[in-house]
């Protein structure tokens, strides 16, 4: 099986975190924290400032490590590593690729669909938070 090495950045503004709802592919309308694939000889934090820069024209800064969450899709392994992230020069977040945005407080992380290696990052958050 394929392995996948992607980011993803938990992006953290007035107490409230983001989710990004995907505009595309297989699992199109899922919710994720937004990053992309690591690139050859790109470091995990240098790959997250691109992705946030393509996918939210947003810049941020990386903080800490959180997670990396190893998950079987039905055709690949993914494996995510997640930090912590807050934006950048007040950079707002604007969607080119995902078709909705929402900003969750703790209480609300459950409240969205999220896809399934996203979930293992949502009880992380939750532990770290309470």
């Amino acid at each position: 099986m394929k392995t996948v090495n992607v980011v993803a950045a938990i992006i953290v503004s007035e107490g409230k975190i983001l989710a990004t709802q995907r505009g595309y592919g297989e699992y199109k309308d899922g919710w994720e924290f937004p990053g992309g694939k690591i690139e050859p000889g790109e470091s995990p934090e240098a790959a997250l400032v691109r992705e946030i820069s393509e996918e939210l024209d947003a810049s941020i800064e990386v903080g800490e490590h959180l997670i990396t969450v190893e998950h079987d899709y039905s055709d690949f392994h993914l494996t995510m590593q997640c930090f912590f992230a807050v934006l950048k020069d007040d950079s707002h977040v604007k969607l080119l690729e995902h078709e909705a945005s929402r900003w969750l407080s703790c209480d609300e992380l459950d409240d969205v669909d999220w896809l399934p290696a996203d979930v293992k990052v949502v009880e992380a958050i939750k532990c770290r938070l309470s």
